[in-house]
């Protein structure tokens, strides 16, 4: 009895309405995994410290994207407050102040 409402219990979370095809699951990963490729290169091709920034937030972006499409939600939220928003916020106030200092 317990198994069989384990089994019920996996097919109603897997069969849900929003559910996307394997194949099409499978396309968007290796969209991403490319795209976070790219974004990798042209984060460590910029040389401007202030866009260097910028690049590295849209970067932590794509991350927390590819992060969802593999469904660990977890991993995506901590990406998201972390490499999206509180590294970049960081880096910038970090700028403000050696550039106050220099002038």
């Amino acid at each position: 009895m317990i198994a069989a409402r384990v089994v019920l219990a996996h097919v109603v979370a897997v069969s849900t309405p929003v559910t996307l095809p394997v194949i099409l699951m499978d396309v968007l990963q290796a969209v991403l995994l490319v795209l976070v490729a790219a974004g990798a290169a042209v984060v460590a091709l910029t040389r401007e410290p202030v866009r260097q920034v910028i690049v590295l937030s849209a970067y932590g972006l794509l991350l927390a994207l590819l992060f969802l499409s593999f469904q660990a939600p977890d991993v995506t939220l901590s990406e998201l407050a972390v490499g999206a928003v509180l590294l970049p916020v960081l880096l910038l106030l970090t700028l403000t102040k050696v550039r106050s200092r220099e002038k």
